[in-house]
């Protein structure tokens, strides 16, 4: 017999409750111009973001040109977090749908949380900037814990500090690292279509896939009848 009702749902963040690429790609191209780099288009920058901040500096500059040493990757990251956070929200927006289907979840008592591997303090500050931050309880990023996503302890980690029981919780999420994360933590996990990832998320096993904020309900309802 499956789960009636949602203890909580964990959502990813970039791509999935914020459209955050252009911003994302704002801050990249900001570094790339200042080592003579060309700037990336935003339609590429949407398949090369979900790893981390690092990653994205490494491949923007091996999409412009030779690589990034690792010993460089570093300083690139810092440059790239200076200018983000000083305009972390300037062209960001939530996603259609979501500020109504998170009251709704919050009116039946379902806890909320984000797994991002985000950093944690850029995470709240995002949140806080779109009048998101009051919706959710935990907020874990990739630098709270020794490990990051796809590590399970991320997902459980945002669960304990919910107080939520993970037989009866959810993760949301656009990409390949979101639905291993889920898998390892023993999560049902619904992946969504209009998120960043270097392949269509439906082709890594999510349980359910929604194309809208208003589909998730259903969608929840759905996963958590199959537990």
């Amino acid at each position: 017999m499956g789960v009636t009702r949602p203890s909580a749902i964990v959502f990813d963040l970039d791509g999935t409750l914020v459209d955050t690429a252009p911003d994302l790609a704002a801050a990249m191209n900001h570094v790339l111009a200042l080592h003579g780099r060309r700037a990336v288009p935003l339609d590429r920058v949407r398949h090369m973001v979900g790893r981390g901040a690092r990653v994205l500096m490494a491949r923007g500059f091996s999409e412009t040109g030779s690589p990034a040493e690792d010993r460089v990757i570093e300083e690139l990251y810092g440059e790239f977090l200076d200018y983000y956070l000083k305009n972390i929200a300037a062209a960001s927006r939530p996603f259609s749908g979501l500020p109504g289907v998170l009251s709704r979840l919050e009116g039946e008592a379902v806890a909320l949380g984000v797994c991002t591997n985000k950093p944690e303090s850029a995470a709240h500050a995002l949140l806080q900037a779109l009048d998101l931050g009051g919706h959710f309880g935990a907020v874990i990023g990739g630098d709270t814990l020794p490990v990051s996503k796809p590590d399970p302890a991320t997902a459980l980690e945002t669960l304990r500090r919910l107080d939520a029981d993970p037989a009866a919780a959810v993760f949301v999420g656009d990409s390949e690292t979101d639905i291993l994360t889920a898998r390892a933590a023993g999560l049902p996990v619904i992946g969504v279509s209009f998120g960043y990832t270097e392949a269509p998320v439906e082709t890594f096993g999510p349980d359910a896939m929604i194309d809208r904020f208003d589909e998730l309900p259903a969608a929840i309802e759905a996963v958590l009848a199959r537990r």
